[in-house]
């Protein structure tokens, strides 16, 4: 092979190189949003519309200086309300990156929180939430929050994570005390089927990371989080027999501890949900959206 044709193929495999290193940052931190709209019959009508931002297992990631890339595309959806649905972080020094980001989401909407497996094996589960707190985000632990609107409530619920104390309120200890005509719960753990029978109208969960690789095309997570292959929820809402929904985030993050890991074909995802009490012609149908990303 003469000099030019080895320095195309250089070339060439320089440009390719470079093609698949920036293809695997974009997967890292260029940012998806889906706006989805959730068809709900049990959504009181004072609350037809309500705009929900879910934010799941950070893992301690930033996008960009001060979250600023995060907190710029959540003001831009223009929520009524922001979700946390737990593994924030899961490394002691992460809590660094909290105030910022804290304070950022609770200037946009009313922020709300609940932990995840991770914040609890770091073991700093208490600093945490009063950081938060601190910082103007509600943490719910086993608890509850009610928003009064033209004569009717909609609960705003939350769980710990199972990580957490062995004696702690579950979810339908929870539900039983609650009087309200709408019911959304933050939970960590992907659990789908587990939460039908808890009687909350929406739960919005994580955990699952998407699957942690996708597979194109079919767009089918390869990894659950207990190690087997194809998990069935995998991201996005399911309707349940009875009427409620479970959204399950993709997540934004990825594992440091005990393992760093990446994403592929599963970009950051920043899910803002539409609650509608009906989808009339020529809006989104109920349960599927639309995707806009970096």
């Amino acid at each position: 092979m003469g000099g030019k044709k080895r320095m195309i193929w250089g070339l060439t495999g320089a440009v390719l190189l470079c093609l698949v290193l920036w293809f695997l940052w974009w997967s890292q931190n260029a940012i998806q949003s889906q706006t989805i709209l959730l068809s709900t019959p049990s959504l009181p009508q004072a609350f037809d519309g309500l705009r929900i931002l879910h934010i799941s297992d950070l893992h301690g990631k930033e996008f960009g200086e001060g979250s600023g890339r995060l907190l710029k595309r959540a003001a831009e959806l223009k929520p009524d309300l922001i979700a946390i649905t737990g593994d924030l972080i899961d490394q002691e020094d992460q809590l660094e990156m909290v105030p910022a980001l804290a304070r950022g989401l609770a200037d946009i909407a009313p922020t709300y929180y609940v932990t995840g497996n991770h914040e609890w094996a770091v073991r700093r589960v208490n600093d945490l939430k009063v950081l938060l707190q601190q910082c103007g985000v509600r943490v719910l632990t086993n608890e509850y929050d009610i928003w009064e609107k033209e004569g009717v409530r909609l609960a705003v619920a939350g769980i710990d994570d199972p990580n957490g104390p062995p004696d702690q309120k579950t979810g339908p200890e929870l539900r039983r005390e609650i009087r309200a005509d709408y019911t959304v719960l933050l939970a960590h753990r992907d659990q789908v089927e587990a939460y039908e029978d808890w009687g909350y109208d929406l739960v919005l969960c994580g955990h699952g990371h998407g699957g942690i690789l996708r597979i194109p095309i079919l767009d089918q997570g390869l990894f659950s989080t207990d190690r087997t292959l194809f998990p069935k929820y995998d991201g996005g809402p399911v309707a349940y027999s009875s009427g409620g929904i479970c959204f399950v985030s993709r997540g934004m993050g990825n594992n440091t501890v005990p393992f760093p890991s990446f994403r592929l074909f599963n970009r950051p995802d920043l899910p803002l949900l539409i609650l509608k009490k009906q989808c009339n012609p020529g809006q989104i149908p109920p349960l599927l959206g639309k995707n806009k990303g970096e």
